[in-house]
């Protein structure tokens, strides 16, 4: 490829909404099980977390409704989470994690609407849908998190009932569960961790499914 064309197609990359937000969302489930054990990863762990807010916003801004609503649940998420990080309040770092996983379930709505839209499918879309999949996972992660503070004992490690875990087990737990691959050391224990549980490997198997058939009908079959 001449330089100029991959020069041209990396300008088109970058100015695609959706591919900040996808690579905030790799970036932070890269970066968890990396910094949360110091002082100073969970300050950049808390500037992610912003950054995936900041580019929800302008992924969903073509829509000034969704736009409206997402950025009046973003505010308290992202306050509440500073004030929790400087006075090491977790009830506050609960009221953030709730906030945002009403601003998640909003930013979800839009991103699959557009992405399934029938139009021609742009890699705007498919970073859209990507995106779609990673942030499942994370509004994953806050319901098991509010889950636990709400109900210790939710879930085990190891056959033991817990009453919190680190950020990177339950990240891992919620991936594990959304791709529906099996659960390991991690397991529900309470009748509402497994109604989650359940609901995630639904929602994981029926977005990769209608993905597909929307790729699929993207392209018509050929005309003899």
């Amino acid at each position: 490829m001449p330089l100029s064309d991959a020069a041209e197609t990396a300008a088109l990359t970058v100015r695609q909404r959706c591919f900040y937000l996808f690579f905030a969302l790799l970036l932070l489930a890269i970066a968890v099980p990396l910094l949360e054990d110091s002082q100073h990863g969970r300050i950049v762990l808390n500037a992610i977390s912003l950054l995936i807010l900041i580019s929800s916003a302008g992924a969903i801004g073509r829509s000034s409704g969704a736009l409206v609503i997402a950025l009046l649940l973003a505010a308290p998420a992202a306050a509440f989470q500073v004030l929790a990080f400087v006075d090491d309040a977790p009830r506050l770092l609960i009221l953030s994690q709730a906030f945002a996983a009403g601003f998640y379930a909003i930013t979800i709505s839009y991103l699959l609407a557009y992405a399934l839209q029938r139009e021609v499918l742009t890699m705007d879309k498919l970073y859209g849908a990507a995106a779609v999949y990673l942030m499942l996972g994370v509004l994953w992660f806050y319901l098991y998190s509010i889950l636990l503070w709400f109900h210790p004992g939710a879930l085990s490690l190891g056959g033991t009932p817990v009453n919190n875990l680190p950020p990177s087990s339950m990240l891992y737990f919620s991936f594990v569960t959304l791709t529906a691959t099996g659960m390991s050391d991690i397991m529900p224990v309470l009748p509402m961790a497994r109604m989650l549980c359940m609901f995630e490997m639904i929602t994981g198997v029926l977005f990769v499914a209608v993905l597909i058939a929307r790729l699929a009908g993207t392209y018509p079959l050929a005309q003899r």
